[in-house]
């Protein structure tokens, strides 16, 4: 099946700061900026339109349980995640499973933007972090 690079998903620190980085000196444009408190998510998210590229600038709203606090303690802040969309997410979980490519499954949801997404298991990904996802409400 046919996949598109999506968006990367950014680690930072001071979402303000990265927002002027990507607004004012990149020249990209804020599209929404938005809090998810759900539990494996716990993130302030800024969405950048770039030239038609798609950036989120993720920063962790509890340093304890975010999984964006985690990354950014075990790596550092920068590149989080690729995330790539697909024609029907709920084939390609069929597909990866068949391939043996294990997903966390606990990150299956659906956002504010209607976008449902998985991450897949970065042990079977050479330790990159892949979301793979869908716009079902779009089609």
């Amino acid at each position: 099946m046919e996949k598109k690079l999506d968006h990367i998903g950014i680690a930072v620190r001071d979402l303000d700061n990265s927002i002027h980085m990507y607004t004012n000196v990149l020249g990209g444009t804020l599209y929404d900026r938005y809090r998810s408190e759900a539990a494996g998510v716990e993130s302030e998210i800024a969405v950048i339109d770039l030239n038609g590229s798609r950036f989120e600038l993720l920063s962790p709203t509890n340093n304890t349980t975010s999984p964006i606090a985690r990354f950014i303690r075990q790596k550092g802040k920068g590149v989080h995640h690729l995330a790539y969309e697909v024609d029907d997410l709920d084939k390609e979980l069929i597909e990866l499973e068949k391939r043996g490519i294990r997903t966390l499954k606990d990150t299956l949801r659906t956002n504010k933007h209607g976008r449902r997404l998985i991450y897949l298991n970065p042990a079977d990904t050479e330790g990159t972090i892949i979301e793979y996802c869908d716009y079902p409400k779009q089609k």
